[in-house]
């Protein structure tokens, strides 16, 4: 089935398809501390929530890069409704493809720094999208201990493709990078993203049963549940992790 539907369905009823909290988001975007007209880029930036956030707060404009167009479509719903006038603009692009013609005050990719072949690649690409003593927001996942061969096999995941919490931001540091603060999701936020898909796939089945995908989404769905369940609550952390660039930086 088509992949961006999948994560439609699954994820229907989050604000943001990230584990983390409404109390969180509002704590960081007052972090922020964002000048009106501050320009902003979210690469990969789903609902548009977090932009949205930053729109009524700061009166920002900026760029929200999308693959999926079912996000796209809820991004620009929900700006309409809650920031009608806002200068900011949805695009239905691979953030892969994307190559912005200015620089930005923020920049932002949170949980899908496989855009960018990882959580280095993520920081180096968007250094290259900001000003000098910008801010740069990252969301990714780290391993709260050595992960069982059989959760490697069954999620399709590999060792290297994240490292520790402290790793994260040592990688931003060795990117030349300063590291402000870190956001890092606990077990309630991680239960309420996981158990939600739950939820939204049963509400969708029970909605749409002439929908021939439904027994594919309840199939991916079980199969998540088990390997967050038996491993991966135990074994996977989140976090955000806001970065300035230097001033002196080009």
């Amino acid at each position: 089935m088509d992949t961006w539907k999948f994560y439609d369905v699954t994820h229907r009823y989050h604000e943001v398809c990230n584990p983390t909290s409404r109390a969180k988001l509002d704590e960081l975007v007052g972090l922020l501390r964002l000048n009106p007209g501050s320009t902003v880029l979210d690469i990969a930036c789903g609902k548009g929530e977090l932009l949205t956030r930053l729109a009524e707060r700061y009166e920002i404009s900026g760029i929200g890069v999308d693959i999926s167009p079912y996000c796209v479509t809820d991004a620009i719903q929900k700006l309409r409704q809650r920031v009608p006038g806002a200068q900011i603009q949805i695009l239905n692009v691979d953030g892969a493809d994307y190559s912005p013609d200015q620089l930005f005050d923020l920049a932002m990719c949170i949980g899908a720094s496989w855009v960018y072949k990882g959580h280095r690649g993520t920081l180096s690409t968007l250094k290259t999208m900001t000003k000098p003593d910008a801010l740069i927001l990252i969301g990714e996942p780290f391993w709260l201990k050595d992960p069982d061969d059989a959760y490697l096999v069954a999620e399709n995941l590999r060792r290297d493709m994240f490292g520790t919490h402290y790793e994260n931001v040592l990688v931003g540091e060795d990117e030349g990078l300063f590291p402000l603060y870190t956001m890092v999701s606990n077990q309630d936020d991680w239960d309420r993203y996981e158990t939600l898909q739950w939820y939204a796939a049963e509400m969708h089945a029970r909605d749409n049963p002439d929908d021939p995908d439904v027994s594919e989404i309840l199939t991916r769905v079980a199969r998540g549940r088990t390997n967050y369940l038996h491993w991966g609550r135990d074994t996977v952390g989140w976090a955000m992790y806001l970065f300035r660039k230097p001033s002196h930086a080009n």
